[in-house]
């Protein structure tokens, strides 16, 4: 293979009679993507807060399991793990943690409350799933562990003090796991997206550049996953300019962060 090869991770290409559990699958990206893994003939479970959208997914799809939770309960978390071994017989060949909370904030009204939340789901909330699905993966020694972060994640942005934080920790978190989990057989990705159509993105009084489905971050998604990638960001268009803007010294980020966004 070669040194610099896209392909991280063993790919996982043939859904049929794998298991994939999603946190976060009421509605936008968790939503689409449980959708194109049981196109592909994944069994599916389901999990966020909201019941009665997972009971509106599982009676459309046969065959899938909704396992309402929340996130910040790691007990629910950690019963949901033992759950989802049972119905699958067991441990889950995708666990992808797309769970999350977004609600816009600046320095200048800051609100510890909504920051601790930020914290709590997009962050704690994916530490409760990797305490309760680790040891059984490990024993295993198989199985892809998927992380939703966001291009949010890579350099501080204007109305991102809460949200941004969280994710740039999943990225980081997410290179941790891989380096310590790949030699045990385990996969490990991380997806950073750039805006999608999703309830939350809905919030934004901005005009949201390269804006795309949830169907269209799906479909990035299993193709990244079938690529054994590590990092999915897309649309590429968009999220190419952000990588780039990592590279910039803090002088030249600040200013062209203030000239485009009129922060």
């Amino acid at each position: 293979m070669p040194l610099f090869s896209h392909r991280l991770n063993p790919p996982l290409r043939d859904w049929q009679g794998r298991t994939a559990w999603i946190l976060g699958a009421s509605s936008g990206i968790g939503r689409a993507t449980a959708e194109a893994l049981y196109k592909q003939g994944a069994g599916v479970i389901v999990s966020a807060r909201q019941g009665d959208a997972l009971q509106d997914f599982v009676q459309g799809h046969p065959g899938c399991l909704a396992l309402p939770l929340d996130v910040t309960d790691a007990p629910a978390v950690a019963a949901a793990a033992q759950a989802v071994q049972v119905h699958a017989g067991k441990a889950p060949d995708l666990v992808l943690y797309c769970a999350g909370h977004y609600l816009p904030q600046r320095a200048t009204a800051f609100d510890l409350p909504e920051m601790q939340r930020h914290l709590a789901v997009n962050y704690g909330g994916a530490l409760h799933l990797l305490d309760a699905v680790l040891p059984m993966l490990l024993a295993t020694g198989q199985g892809h562990l998927a992380l939703v972060g966001s291009v949010a994640g890579y350099r501080g942005l204007p109305m991102s003090l809460a949200y941004g934080p969280t994710k740039a920790a999943l990225n980081n978190l997410a290179e941790n796991l891989y380096l310590d989990l790949h030699g045990a057989g385990l996969g490990v990705s991380i997806i950073n997206p750039g805006f999608v159509d999703t309830p939350l993105t809905a919030q934004n009084r901005f005009s949201m550049p390269a804006l795309i489905s949830a169907d269209e971050a799906a479909r990035h998604m299993l193709h990244g996953w079938a690529q054994g990638r590590f990092e999915m960001n897309f649309p590429r268009r968009f999220t190419r300019w952000m990588r780039l803007l990592r590279c910039l010294p803090d002088a030249w980020y600040f200013s062209a962060v203030r000239r485009f966004t009129r922060a």
